[in-house]
């Protein structure tokens, strides 16, 4: 009797070992996943387990059904789990787009650098990511949870509930690292960008953990950007520019020209410029009007406005400013209650505001500026 106690000991006791061996760094990491001062809405996450992006490079994965699957089997190991994107077009092949605001700025008093964003969305839970790989930049990045499965009524709460979160790592929608480089994903309807050469591709939102881990500057992420194919999701309806922005203050606007094979065009801020702002139209020579046009952005989203709007606030402080200041120039052009023709509502799901000098994120979350919540490394 007391043998095969033993024995069966020292099977529970292998089976436990196997375990950690396989799953450690996801059971570390799901098990980090909190919510943020009881708000059931913001959630952090220090993500433990291993990620290898060339491995995810070279699998060509550009649709966000593909990314999940990748991370299914990377999580399950052979085990039948399933995650479903909440991001996928309407019945007309459309999809309402997320409506964002970025902008760098200097500090004022000092000689760093803000990096200001709005991100303006349907109503649904964020995700705060610390990663620290092993072969990369330490980081923080924010995720909109729907992209990997979640809604209000979805959360995770339970242990079980959290495994969809370990895709946060590959969609970032925007970040700093340890080098105080930042990015950030705008929308743009229509603009779904489908280069196609020999290089690989990546999709939508791995272009920016590829900065986020291996980018200092803006010229190392455009250099990086010359080496892949960055095809956004024809699925989900939409496409999409990014700013990115150094802690030196250099900073840049990606866009893709619909009209010459998805070519990548780049607005660079003036050399002798405070800032740079970025709305959801396009700001490259080739398509930049000053009149609302479905063609090259989005007026529903009074993109447009939006960009008179805080560039007229920077203007008046001559592109520097003070964290209350920077803070207040993105609640010039939040959105609260935005009513669809779907009868969906929209809001600013989050304003932040990165430090690029002490990587530091602070973040106000669903029109509550009262409260701002700090992160750092």
């Amino acid at each position: 009797m007391k043998k095969a106690l033993l024995w069966v000991v020292g099977i529970i006791a292998a089976l436990c070992i196997a375990v950690a061996c396989i799953w450690g760094g996801e059971i570390a990491t799901i098990r980090s996943v909190k919510s943020v001062d009881g708000n059931e809405y913001l959630y952090t996450m220090e993500y433990k387990a291993a990620y290898d992006l060339d491995d995810v490079v070279a699998n060509d994965i550009d649709e966000n059904s593909e990314l999940l699957d990748y991370v299914v089997g990377r999580i399950g190991k052979g085990l039948p789990l399933k995650i479903k994107s909440a991001q996928v077009a309407d019945e007309n092949g459309e999809m309402q787009t997320m409506n964002c605001t970025s902008f760098q700025a200097a500090q004022a008093g000092g000689d760093g650098f803000w990096y200001g964003r709005n991100y303006d969305f349907f109503k649904n839970p964020t995700m705060v990511t610390v990663s620290r790989p092993k072969k990369g930049y330490a980081s923080i990045a924010v995720s909109d949870m729907s992209h990997f499965g979640y809604s209000l009524e979805k959360l995770p709460v339970k242990l079980l509930s959290r495994l969809s979160c370990l895709a946060a790592i590959y969609a970032p929608v925007d970040g700093i690292n340890e080098k105080g480089l930042c990015t950030s994903i705008m929308a743009l309807p229509k603009q779904a960008s489908q280069q196609d050469t020999p290089k690989h591709d990546v999709g939508t939102t791995i272009i920016m953990r590829l900065w986020l881990d291996r980018c200092a500057t803006v010229q190392e992420a455009l250099e990086l950007l010359e080496t892949v194919d960055v095809r956004h999701d024809a699925a989900v309806g939409s496409g999409y520019h990014y700013m990115v922005a150094d802690a030196s203050g250099d900073c840049a606007v990606v866009e893709f020209d619909k009209e010459d094979g998805w070519k990548t065009m780049i607005v660079r801020k003036p050399a002798d410029a405070n800032c740079m702002l970025v709305t959801n139209h396009l700001l490259s020579e080739k398509y930049y009007t000053t009149q609302p046009d479905p063609a090259v952005g989005n007026p529903h989203s009074k993109s447009w406005w939006r960009y008179e709007t805080a560039g007229a606030y920077l203007k008046e402080h001559d592109g520097v400013l003070t964290l209350d200041e920077a803070q207040e120039c993105l609640s010039q052009v939040h959105w609260k209650d935005l009513v669809w023709d779907n009868g969906t509502v929209e809001d600013t799901q989050y304003s932040n505001v990165y430090d690029q000098k002490n990587i530091v994120l602070y973040l106000r979350s669903w029109n509550d500026y009262e409260t701002t919540q700090r992160f750092g490394l």
